[in-house]
C-alpha cells in the first residue's frame, strides 16, 4: 500500500538519524505538510544539536512531560527504531485509526531497485554488510550502504536505478514492524540482548528472547521463493521451526584468509562469500576483497603494538556472549576492560571463560561490572587480579601497568556503555586515544 501523505496531520516519533532524513526527504518532495516532532528533548535541545533543524519553517512540535500525549491525534505516525512499539501513546493512537510507519519501509515502498540484501543478527552485522557492499562495489555493479550502520537511506534513495544493489544493516527494531522483506536476507548470529532499557535516548527492548529472535525473523516473513535467506548453521535448529518462502542457505567458517580476527569474522566472511555466488561474482575479486578488507572501527580493531604488547578495541561487544567470542579469538594472556551498563544479561558464562582465558580484568563498576564481579567472586577468581577504575585513563594505565611482552590488552566490556560514557564510540575513542598516549 503506497503511504499518502495528502492532508494528514504527521507525527515524527523521535529524531534520531532516520527520522531526519526523512524529514528532509519530505520538506524537499512535498509542500505545506503538516508535521510535528515528538521527542524527550526540548525543540531548543534539538535545535542546539541538529541545526539544519532551524532551516524547517513550519515544524511544529510536542516535547518533553508531553512527548507521547494524543498521538490519537495524528493520521500518520513514522517510528524511530528507539521509540516501543507498545508504548501506550502509540497503541491509544492505533486503537483510534492512525498509521504507523517507519523511514525503512517507506524506503522500501518507495526503492526503485528491488535488489536489497538485509543483514540482521546481534553481532557481525555491520562487518557483513561492510564486506559484501565492497565485494558487490569491486565486481563493478552500483551499490549502497545503508541503515543502522549510521548512514539513513532515504538519503540516498533519489540516486538509486532500478538495477543497483543496497545492502542495509537491519537491527530488531527497525525489523520489529518492518512489511517488507530484502531479496537477499542474511542472519549473522543471535544472543540475548536488547532485553531491558539500557540506553536513555533509545529505551526500546524485547520483552524475551523469544520476541527478539521473531524480530530478527522479521527479515524473512515477506521474503518469496526466488528470494535467498543466509543463516548461521549454528541457528539451523532455532530457526527450522520458522516458515519461509526464500530458499534457505547455511555458512560456517570461511577459510579465506583475512585481516579480521576471530571465529565469528571467519562466519561474517562467509556469510558475504554466499551472497557472491549468489550475485555470480568473480571468485578472484572476492578473495582480493576479503584480503584487502580491514574491520570496522571498535570491532576488535587492532589498534597498536607497546613493547610487544597488543591493543585491540572491541567497544562494540555489549553482551557477554559477543566477549566470550572475543576472549576466544585469541590465546591465553589476557588483560580485560569490561564492565559497563547493566541490559539483563546473564555474566555466569562469561566469568568462567574469563577464569580460563583473562591474566587481569579491569572493571568499570557500574551495575553491569558488579554484576560481572559478583560472578567472578562465585568461581573464585583471584580478587589480586582484579582492579575497578572510574575512568578510561586509569584503566589504559592499569592495563599497561600489569601487561607484559605478548600480552594481549583486550576492550570488550560485554555491557552497553551508557552511564560511564556517552555510546560506544566514545568509549572506543577514549581507549584508542589513552593507548596512543602510552610511552614505547
Amino acid at each position: 500500500m503506497k503511504t499518502n501523505f495528502k492532508n494528514k496531520k504527521i507525527a515524527l516519533l523521535g529524531l534520531g538519524i532516520e527520522n531526519q532524513a526523512l524529514l528532509s526527504f519530505l520538506n524537499k518532495k512535498y509542500k505545506n505538510l503538516d508535521i510535528t516532532i515528538c521527542d524527550t528533548r526540548s525543540a531548543s535541545e534539538i535545535k542546539n544539536n541538529i541545526p539544519e533543524i532551524k532551516n524547517y519553517k513550519n515544524i511544529k512540535w510536542k516535547t518533553g512531560a508531553d512527548f507521547n500525549k494524543n498521538l490519537k491525534e495524528f493520521s500518520l505516525l513514522f517510528r524511530s527504531p528507539g521509540w516501543p512499539i507498545n508504548c501506550p501513546g502509540i497503541q491509544e493512537a492505533l486503537e483510534k485509526g492512525s498509521q504507523l510507519s517507519s523511514p525503512m519501509n517507506l524506503f522500501f515502498e518507495l526503492c526503485p531497485s528491488k535488489n536489497i540484501i538485509g543483514i540482521t543478527g546481534t553481532k557481525g552485522k555491520g562487518t557483513t554488510a561492510s564486506l559484501i557492499f565492497e565485494i558487490i562495489k569491486n565486481s563493478g555493479k552500483k551499490c549502497f550502504l545503508g541503515g543502522n550502520i549510521g548512514i539513513a537511506p532515504l538519503n540516498f534513495l533519489k540516486e538509486i536505478k532500478k538495477d543497483d544493489w543496497i545492502v542495509l544493516e537491519l537491527s530488531s527494531f527497525q525489523l520489529e514492524d518492518l512489511h517488507y522483506s530484502p531479496k537477499i536476507a542474511i542472519i549473522t548470529n543471535i544472543f540475548k540482548e536488547h532485553l531491558s532499557p539500557a540506553d536513555p535516548l533509545n529505551p526500546n527492548f524485547h520483552n524475551s528472547l523469544k520476541s527478539y529472535l521473531e524480530a530478527k525473523l522479521n527479515i524473512t516473513f515477506y521474503q518469496e521463493k526466488n528470494d535467498f535467506f543466509i543463516i548461521n548453521k549454528k541457528l539451523k535448529n532455532k530457526i527450522d521451526k520458522y516458515q519461509t518462502l526464500a530458499k534457505k542457505i547455511y555458512f560456517t567458517k570461511s577459510q579465506t584468509p583475512s585481516q579480521l580476527v576471530g571465529d565469528f569474522n571467519k562466519e561474517n566472511i562467509s556469510a558475504s562469500e554466499q551472497v557472491a555466488n549468489i550475485l555470480k561474482i568473480n571468485k578472484k575479486i572476492v578473495k582480493e576483497t576479503i584480503k584487502n578488507f580491514n574491520n570496522l572501527n571498535h570491532r576488535l580493531e587492532f589498534i597498536r603494538v607497546i613493547k610487544g604488547v597488543k591493543y585491540f578495541d572491541n567497544s562494540f561487544s555489549t553482551t557477554p556472549e559477543s566477549t566470550i567470542l572475543d576472549l576466544k579469538s585469541f590465546k591465553k594472556n589476557i588483560i580485560l576492560l569490561a564492565g559497563g551498563a547493566d541490559k539483563g544479561a546473564d555474566f555466569s558464562k562469561l566469568a568462567n571463560e574469563i577464569k580460563k582465558r583473562v591474566k587481569f580484568v579491569i572493571l568499570f563498576p557500574d551495575k553491569g561490572g558488579l554484576r560481572i564481579k559478583k560472578e567472578l567472586k562465585k568461581i573464585n577468581y583471584p580478587c589480586n587480579k582484579l582492579a575497578e577504575v572510574r575512568n578510561m585513563e586509569k584503566a589504559v594505565k592499569t592495563a599497561q601497568e600489569k601487561a607484559q611482552k605478548n600480552d594481549i590488552v583486550l576492550l570488550s566490556t560485554a555491557c552497553a556503555s551508557f552511564g560511564i560514557f556517552k555510546n560506544y564510540k566514545e568509549r572506543g575513542n577514549l581507549f584508542q586515544n589513552e593507548v596512543e598516549k602510552l610511552k614505547q
